[in-house]
């Protein structure tokens, strides 16, 4: 069946019909190396790599690094680490900062051609002569400013000298166009934090709008895609880029017939998920998560460490297209495309993180046996491996009732249940403390019921997990919950730090699972068999283990949320 082509695949072969830019494709992905990706980003990678790998094009990587203030190598590393991760591949990486000799250049262009000038109001000024968009705004009083004067101006807004705030350039626009962006942009400021590349050579910087469009030419983009927040902006893009064209046309550096285009789709938005770079930089600098790789971030690598598979978030991606309006998607749909994934590629192992003692009273005290135990059921060639059964267990506390009802098919007293790769076994009883808490279960073995011995096929409805209770590893389980209680707080007027979920994180420090878990190590897909999908986290040892679940073996959040 033919895949149906989404609004920019129909755009890009329409192009090339057409034999715009020579019927040559070249996308980018431009981040701002200002926080760690998102799903968010996520699917904008899949877009801009996806069609450059679709029409035998090329994407390349480009930061755009024109705010050094909010901008650092760690963030620049981790960028390049979760678009490999993803499976994607650059052609080449790329900074704005490559091109600030020649925006500057361009930008004096623009003054000479008295297309812009310096504005020295404040920033608070400049605003209120913005307008609105129903009525016009007004004129800055340094709008017709000798070309000279600004030429000069602005050469000192690039000195150590220039006070932070004291002078912008703006682009002379229309200020009574209904589109704010075109009345009389800011296109340079001056900052004097240094840049984490360019070091104190600058001391005035592009603006993203300026230095966008202009990079995207510079490099010889053909398809600038990007969100559709950037709706409002094409118009100054395109402006822009007819004037650097101009500009490059009167330097002979070209014959005008190139130009990029930009191209809108709508952004991802999670239920129960905020996206803001701000608001999540909010969070990790205040100690509300462990860091930006929090399990419980949207971010890509906090989905890596909880152990979201990047096929899975492809895949989610893929389910849910592109188009040109913005939705809020079910978190749940990201959730079941891990499970589904995981459930291909995990290895089951068994593990209780809710232990209370079965003592099978009839299996000889200090004999062992050897159990055979498939390493993954959706996949033959991952093989089996042995977990050691003894009289003594652990098994889950869930799985016993001692009064249960009729469609109990767990343990409880007077019935049989199998433990699974085992043998069938009938509970007889069980001990409790002074305070009538449960601590030692007691159920008697059939001998003759093995797993895989002839005529072991006895049925019984209910199979437990389990480990033995001296041929077991502790190990910490973490148990992770949505991060926000609200299903937008995007939409959410109210402080977004209200909106964090309390229980979004349990710790179980008394959990134990069987030794072939321990040999396990961050980036091996796991089931913990009956429970859930899980991880060993990058902070796990031999001497401390520890486990992040990724997600349960069925959607609970739904449930709870129905009652």
């Amino acid at each position: 069946m033919e895949k149906n082509l989404s609004f920019v695949e129909q755009a890009v072969e329409k192009d090339l019909a057409e034999g715009r830019n020579d019927k040559r494709i070249q996308t980018r992905f431009p981040p701002e190396p200002n926080g760690y990706l998102h799903i968010g980003h996520a699917k904008a990678i899949c877009m801009d790599f996806g069609i450059a790998e679709n029409y035998n094009g090329v994407c390349n990587l480009r930061f755009d690094d024109t705010n050094p203030s909010k901008e650092n190598e760690e963030y620049v590393e981790n960028i390049l680490n979760d678009i490999s991760w993803l499976g994607f591949h650059w052609g080449n990486v790329f900074y704005a900062s490559d091109y600030f000799a020649q925006l500057w250049e361009f930008a004096e262009w623009l003054i000479e051609k008295g297309l812009a000038y310096v504005d020295e109001q404040t920033s608070e000024q400049i605003a209120q002569q913005k307008g609105t968009p129903t009525e016009p705004g007004t004129a800055s009083p340094y709008r017709d400013r000798p070309i000279e004067e600004s030429l000069a101006l602005f050469r000192q807004m690039n000195t150590a000298e220039a006070v932070e705030g004291s002078m912008v350039l703006r682009a002379k626009l229309d200020m009574a166009n209904p589109n704010m962006h075109f009345r009389d942009p800011v296109i340079y400021r001056i900052i004097h934090t240094p840049h984490h590349r360019t070091g104190t050579k600058w001391h005035a910087y592009p603006m993203y709008d300026f230095a966008h469009g202009q990079s995207d030419y510079f490099e010889g983009v053909t398809h600038s895609i990007c969100t559709l927040e950037f709706v409002p902006h094409r118009p100054l893009y395109d402006q822009f880029i007819d004037w650097l064209v101009q500009f490059e046309t009167e330097k002979g550096r070209t014959d005008g017939s190139y130009r990029p285009r930009q191209i809108e789709f709508n952004r991802l938005n999670l239920t129960y998920t905020m996206m803001s770079k701000r608001k999540l930089l909010a969070l990790v600098e205040e100690n509300k998560v462990s860091g930006w790789d929090d399990p419980r971030m949207p971010t890509i690598s906090g989905m890596r460490r909880r152990g979201y598979s990047p096929e899975s978030v492809r895949r989610f991606i893929d389910s849910i297209g592109y188009t040109k309006f913005d939705a809020l998607n079910d978190v749940a749909l990201l959730e079941a495309a891990v499970r589904e994934d995981l459930n291909a590629r995990s290895q089951r192992l068994s593990a209780v993180i809710n232990p209370v003692k079965l003592t099978i009273t009839n299996y000889p005290e200090g004999e062992t046996e050897e159990m055979e135990a498939v390493n993954n059921p959706e996949n033959e060639a991952d093989g089996t491996h042995t977990i050691t059964f003894s009289r003594h267990l652990w098994i889950e506390r869930d799985d016993f009732m001692e009064d249960a009802p009729k469609k109990f098919f767990r343990m409880t007293p007077g019935k049989e249940v199998r433990l699974k790769n085992a043998y069938i076994v009938n509970c007889t009883g069980c001990r409790k403390d002074e305070e009538g808490n449960i601590v030692e279960i007691f159920a008697e073995y059939d001998p003759e019921s093995k797993s895989g011995r002839e005529g072991a096929s006895r049925k019984v409805k209910g199979t437990l997990h389990w480990v033995s209770v001296n041929h077991c590893c502790k190990a910490e389980v973490r148990i992770y919950d949505r991060l926000f209680m609200v299903e937008n707080p995007s939409a959410d007027e109210r402080d977004f730090h209200e909106l964090l979920n309390p229980d979004s994180l349990t710790i179980l420090s008394e959990c134990y699972v069987e030794p072939y878990a321990a040999k396990m190590k961050a980036g091996d897909y796991l089931q913990f068999q009956r429970i859930g999908y899980f991880m060993p986290d990058i902070a796990s040892t031999p001497e401390h283990l520890i486990f992040n679940k990724t997600v349960g073996l069925k959607d609970t959040w739904a449930k709870q949320m129905n009652k």
